[in-house]
């Protein structure tokens, strides 16, 4: 059999694997980027002492916690507390005046994986004395990664990371008065929960969340193929009031997407965008 062959095949097992899961359990990863999904299930398969996405597909379909092990592969959870400090700092610096001229404000972090990212953009609004009037929606399609994301507990050995993060992002506090300690775990601060509400949401099937201020998705949308970022930013500009702000990560871009013309650059590096204005 030749290699062309192998690969072939090993492509066809794949799809087939994807169908298995999107008809079993719902989720359609169908659209995300070949690479990624490819780099993901090949780790899954050698980890699981497997030879083949056909045997996998069968393990799949009857054995769901084997099914949860493979949705956190397939996720994208790979975040920190003010990851990119910079971001944060722009964020504070000039988005934040600008939406202290709202009576109240809804924020989405939509691909919210463990919390880290909704928790700095807590303490950021605490800080600049926001959060009794904005409401925080964080959503991700994995109810697993959820019940992390609520808990607010992390590990000691990332703090030093997140403090200097938080020190880089212009924070005004001391960061430890926002957690407690034990030898092994950080817990944040209950405090921090208020004003945001966890829940599953889908970007490839559900639909809009409405009447958004600021939308986070930073460093989402690099998994998915051009046609599913078409379809989600879709979802992001219906979501967003005129003049709302979108905020991605630092390896994406509206550039080459269906939504160049439909934003203006707020901020070229940090990737923040605005949704214009219905007169301009």
């Amino acid at each position: 059999m030749t290699d062309n062959t192998l690969e072939e095949n090993e492509t066809i097992e794949m799809k087939l694997l994807l169908e298995a899961i999107h008809l079993k359990y719902g989720y359609n990863f169908k659209d995300y980027a070949n690479a990624h999904t490819k780099r993901r299930l090949r780790n899954r398969l050698k980890m699981s002492g497997m030879t083949t996405y056909t045997d996998m597909m069968r393990r799949i379909i009857y054995d769901e916690p084997f099914f949860n092990e493979l949705l956190m592969d397939l996720s994208i959870n790979v975040t920190e507390m003010f990851r990119d400090p910079w971001f944060y700092l722009k964020v504070r610096e000039e988005l934040i005046p600008r939406l202290k001229t709202y009576s109240f404000i809804k924020v989405w972090h939509a691909g919210c994986s463990a919390g880290q990212e909704v928790y700095s953009m807590s303490i950021l609004l605490e800080e600049e004395g926001m959060k009794k009037r904005s409401q925080v929606y964080a959503t991700d399609f994995n109810e697993l990664i959820l019940e992390k994301a609520k808990a607010g507990i992390y590990p000691l050995d990332v703090m030093k990371t997140y403090t200097s993060n938080y020190q880089k992002a212009g924070g005004t506090g001391d960061f430890s008065d926002y957690y407690t300690a034990d030898d092994k775990n950080v817990i944040l601060k209950r405090g921090l929960r208020e004003k945001v509400l966890f829940s599953s949401h889908n970007l490839v099937t559900d639909g809009v969340f409405g009447e958004m201020h600021l939308i986070f998705c930073r460093n989402v949308l690099i998994y998915f193929n051009r046609k599913l970022q078409n379809q989600v930013l879709q979802l992001f500009y219906d979501s967003l009031i005129p003049g709302g702000y979108l905020c991605l990560g630092s390896k994406e871009s509206l550039k080459f997407t269906d939504f160049t013309d439909r934003f203006d650059v707020v901020s070229k590096k940090e990737k923040i965008y605005r949704k214009k204005l219905m007169a301009e």
